[in-house]
């Protein structure tokens, strides 16, 4: 987190603090001014988004994202936001097939499979449009699971892309389709995907933004987050918090939304950063006189 220097940002980083101790409970009310002044998704994108019909440099999406804590709420945003995006557009088109085993599964069955971690059968994008790479392809030149991409030229069996943000910024990559399998926890269907290693990164989940900061964020909570430290990691994306929204489940009047925080979660970390020696004092000291 890289918060903007000023007495409301410090502020801001002792109540997100709270937020990742769960401090206030369970429920937890955010600020007034994350509200948006219209609850809806089209609200949330002009907010985050605005003009997002005009062309616009590299630099005014590496300072926005959206979040939110569902794959399928995540690839809706997309949807929205590319269907406003100027351009033609193009379907990225994999080959899904199954490895090995008896069972036949219908072609239309594999190519509706979105898990996390692979890319979907059928990609649309546009030219300009900001892509997430999905796997781990150079690290030691920026091609990290998780770098954000933008997208200028389409091939069969190539993407050229640039980099977006970070040390390489501005690097432009070669992206090939490559061979994807998830693992059995993920999927237990023994699934190959031939696809490009990409997802559109107009909108991402929570987990995927761990470690950015970005000038402008918006979080949809219409679904609230459902593991430990999701909306902590969400609003900490930001550099300032006034420059958040929200979007509320519809009929909300209030900024009220769920926080999950497991305690056991916490005291494992600081048991895991404490010297032992120091543990055993500290259990001595908390022993009955």
């Amino acid at each position: 987190m890289r918060l903007d220097p000023s007495p409301d940002s410090e502020a801001f980083a002792l109540w997100l603090l709270q937020v990742g101790a769960g401090s206030q409970g369970p429920s937890i009310s955010l600020p007034a001014n994350m509200h948006l002044q219209q609850n809806s998704v089209d609200g949330l994108i002009d907010a985050i988004y605005p003009d997002i019909a005009l062309p616009h440099p590299d630099q005014y999406f590496l300072e926005r994202t959206l979040l939110s804590s569902k794959n399928d709420t995540v690839d809706d945003l997309n949807s929205i936001i590319l269907a406003k995006f100027p351009g033609e557009q193009l379907t990225l088109i994999g080959v899904d097939k199954v490895t090995h085993g008896e069972q036949h599964y219908p072609l239309e069955y594999l190519n509706s499979i979105n898990v996390s971690g692979l890319p979907l059968s059928h990609l649309p994008v546009k030219l300009g449009c900001p892509l997430m790479l999905l796997r781990n392809m150079d690290p030691s030149h920026g091609l990290c699971n998780g770098t954000r991409l933008i997208l200028h030229e389409v091939k069969s069996r190539v993407l050229r892309c640039s980099i977006l943000g970070g040390q390489y910024h501005g690097r432009v990559v070669f992206i090939p389709r490559m061979s994807l399998e998830p693992s059995e926890e993920t999927l237990s269907i023994p699934l190959l995907c031939h696809q490009f290693p990409v997802s559109l990164a107009f909108s991402v989940t929570i987990n995927k933004s761990q470690g950015q900061s970005v000038t402008h964020v918006g979080l949809d909570l219409c679904s609230p987050v459902f593991a430990h430290g999701q909306l902590y990691v969400a609003l900490s994306c930001c550099t300032s918090g006034d420059r958040i929204k929200v979007l509320f489940p519809e009929g909300e009047q209030g900024t009220s939304t769920f926080n999950v925080v497991n305690p056991e979660v916490l005291q494992n970390i600081l048991v895991s950063f404490i010297p032992h020696s120091l543990l055993i004092v500290i259990d001595l000291y908390s022993q009955p006189q």
